[in-house]
């Protein structure tokens, strides 16, 4: 018995090398001036692996963001988050919001200089906001519709796109917990007040997702949900570098997606160098 006990640990032991370690601390590559790619790596509570965390970090010093919208092209097509890149000459795109049946208009309020794509202000918390009016306003933020008068601040802004809070103004997760998994698109701002576009294609609830991300060192200070599934796309095109990151088809795990299955998405916010 003592001689089993002794092979055991040492296979055990084997096993707990063999398994990749959880990398919180992250890496970062500078693609060029005001724009990181980060991946890092968090615990998953359904698996020994650790789930794998995009993020493309934006100083709005150095880009401009841009809403993209089918339903404001003469052809109303929607594309791919690297197609739309690749159709308006953009260095990265990431789901801009939830949509509806049509395929064309966003689930709450999205709006553009020239253009209104849905109209309505739906309960939803969080408000993405850009094309400043003021040279004074910060020329991007999202507004927290519980602590922020967004009856005021919507006239500052001509460009508004509102979705699911998931990062309060206070910093706290304000998802429900749920045992559905699936990837996620996402955009926050932190605490220096860059933009964060997200990418995390393993499956997770949204409620253990937010709890990982805010341990992160990302500084996260607001976030807001655009996406989820085999639809949670992101695209960055900086240089030498392309890389396309798409949701898994399904909620598990080792869920898996192919290149030709990258699903057309009506809306997404981009950013152009300027």
């Amino acid at each position: 018995m003592r001689r089993w006990r002794g092979s055991w640990c040492a296979v055990l032991g084997l096993l707990l090398l063999t398994l990749p370690a959880v990398r919180a601390d992250g890496e970062w590559r500078a693609l060029e001036a005001g724009l990181e790619l980060g991946r890092f790596e968090i615990p998953h509570p359904a698996d020994t692996r650790p789930g794998i965390v995009h993020v493309l970090r934006i100083d709005p010093a150095h880009f401009r963001f841009r809403l993209l919208a089918a339903s404001a092209t003469e052809e109303r097509k929607p594309r791919t988050a690297r197609g739309w890149a690749v159709h308006a000459g953009l260095v990265a795109t990431i789901n801009a919001s939830m949509f509806q049946a049509d395929f064309l208009s966003s689930v709450s309020l999205m709006l553009a200089p020239g253009h209104v794509n849905n109209p309505r202000v739906s309960r939803d918390k969080a408000v993405l906001a850009f094309d400043p009016r003021s040279g004074e306003l910060p020329s991007v933020r999202i507004i927290d519709r519980e602590c922020d008068d967004f009856e005021s601040l919507r006239k500052d802004y001509a460009t508004l796109v509102q979705s699911i809070r998931m990062v309060s103004c206070k910093g706290r997760n304000v998802w429900g917990e749920s045992e559905r998994r699936w990837s996620t698109a996402l955009i926050a701002t932190d605490k220096a007040g860059r933009v964060l576009f997200v990418h995390v294609r393993t499956p997770y609830s949204t409620h253990e997702l937010i709890n990982a991300l805010l341990a992160l060192p990302l500084g996260i200070d607001r976030a807001m949900y655009t996406e989820g599934g085999v639809q949670a796309q992101m695209f960055v095109g900086s240089g030498e570098l392309k890389r396309e990151f798409v949701g898994s088809f399904g909620g598990s795990f080792t869920a898996t997606t192919g290149g030709p299955s990258v699903w057309p998405v009506p809306n997404v916010i981009g950013i152009e160098r300027r």
